[in-house]
């Protein structure tokens, strides 16, 4: 900025990007009250987010009871949710290799970078319209996943 105004004081300042409320991060972790058999709960996946196929990793596990998610592109979390000891993680944009590193720890399920975020406008719509009463909101119904599949069945 100095350089680019050698002629006048520059007027800035810097503030620390220091996340002092720790709660707050890019995923979450939940438990069923019932856990779910591997292929009980891609079912329920494919049902709730409506999705086109899921790849997923092998699992070797009878259960899946703690589930660690993250929308969008979210699969440098892998490891967290391992050491979460989650049993499944659900995420997008899984790379080949990501697959291998979640074998026989974690059911790794990546359900579509557009599935996996598209309840976040629903969310956001409900805290505006709680926050700021008086503001005309309105959700857009028009898909934007450049995203298609094709199935024989």
């Amino acid at each position: 900025m100095i350089e680019a105004h050698p002629y006048e004081e520059v007027a800035y300042d810097l503030y620390p990007l220091d996340n002092a409320f720790d709660m707050v991060g890019s995923g979450m972790i939940g438990s069923f009250k019932t856990p779910l058999s591997p292929k009980e709960f891609l079912a329920m996946l494919e049902e709730k987010f409506n999705t086109g196929i899921i790849r997923h990793s092998y699992f070797s596990g009878e259960k899946i009871e703690n589930v660690a998610v993250s929308g969008g592109s979210g699969s440098f979390l892998l490891d967290k949710a391992i050491e979460a000891k989650a049993d499944a993680f659900v995420t997008a944009d899984v790379k080949y290799h990501q697959f291998f590193d979640a074998q026989n720890k974690i059911l790794l399920a990546d359900i579509g970078h557009y599935e996996s975020e598209q309840f976040t406008k629903d969310l956001i719509y409900e805290m505006v319209s709680k926050k700021i009463i008086n503001f005309a909101l309105q959700i857009s119904e028009i898909n934007t996943n450049p995203v298609q599949y094709f199935r024989t069945k």
